[in-house]
């Protein structure tokens, strides 16, 4: 029993499969500069692919008025309620302050942000 458990573990593909697996599973917060100076606040587990669904129109109502002009910062979430929660806090700031984040690390992000 111990040899497979070993064989399992040392897989490196297996591995590979599992941090795939945990990354789908995670949530992240971004934010896009949009064309116009704005700045657009989101989440999404994947957000490469949400991005081009705002580049292509047909994203969120606000990114189809004002579209993006690049992605300036995602950070990563442990879980749905905590991004929900950090986008609502960036909502809340002003866009200098928003423009402050860029650069941040998750963990300083949520510090500002969640305290």
């Amino acid at each position: 029993m111990g040899q497979l458990k070993d064989t399992v573990i040392s897989d490196p593909s297996s591995r590979a499969l599992a941090a795939r697996a945990r990354a789908a599973k995670r949530w992240y917060v971004y934010l896009i500069l949009c064309r116009s100076g704005a700045i657009y606040t989101g989440i999404a587990r994947d957000v490469a692919a949400r991005y081009a669904q705002h580049v292509a129109g047909v994203g969120a109502r606000y990114t189809r008025a004002n579209p993006p002009g690049r992605l300036l910062v995602k950070f990563r979430c442990s879980n749905q309620s905590e991004a929900a929660r950090m986008e609502a806090a960036i909502k809340k700031l002003a866009a200098a302050d928003k423009r402050k984040l860029v650069g941040k690390t998750g963990a300083a992000a949520r510090k500002v942000l969640l305290g």
